[in-house]
């Protein structure tokens, strides 16, 4: 089912969505990869503020290539979401409402979309030149040393994403696997 969804998305946005289900994103959405998180993750043992607001935000899981001239960015592809397993529960804790990557998820990370009535998305791998046309405009927001891995504020009009894990803890990688294995 199709579905178009306003980020920041809403606790009732967010539990209506279901795996499998085909999602156009319009709004802001954050960039953040392994070295971003790790930062956070220091951040927060020191019990600092971070530097953006977790509520009800999602985290897009990419490190752009450098923006072709007249454009907000370059190829926008998703990463290896398992590589922030180890810090996405305690994001989802304190209010990540969704995360965009590609790839499975550990047992935690799905234990902790479902206790937070969160959701994991997907997008499609090696289509990073299709997937930026949805970014309307790119601007780091924090970590500007990091380079590509910096925290970036992206807008997005309608962009492209597969639901994985719902708040439900349905896995579509799951229920996929089962469906083609009966036929």
């Amino acid at each position: 089912m199709d579905k178009y969804i306003k980020a920041p998305i809403s606790n009732e946005d967010a539990k209506s969505l279901r795996a499998g289900d085909y999602v156009y994103l319009t709004g802001t959405i954050y960039t953040a990869r392994d070295a971003a998180h790790l930062r956070m993750d220091e951040t927060l043992n020191r019990k600092e503020k971070l530097p953006i607001e977790l509520e009800n935000n999602i985290i897009y899981y990419m490190g752009p290539s450098p923006a072709r001239t007249g454009r907000p960015i370059g190829s926008a592809g998703p990463t290896t979401a398992s590589r922030m397993d180890k810090y996405a529960p305690r994001l989802l804790d304190l209010g990540l409402k969704g995360m965009i990557g590609k790839g499975k998820r550990s047992d935690a990370v799905k234990e902790a979309i479902i206790r937070n009535g969160a959701v994991y998305f997907a997008a499609v791998g090696g289509a990073g030149a299709l997937l930026s046309k949805s970014i309307l405009s790119s601007e780091v927001v924090a970590y500007d040393d990091l380079g590509t891995e910096a925290i970036r504020k992206l807008e997005v009009k309608d962009f492209p994403i597969i639901v994985v894990i719902d708040s439900l803890g349905n896995n579509l990688y799951e229920t996929a696997i089962k469906e083609f294995a009966q036929e």
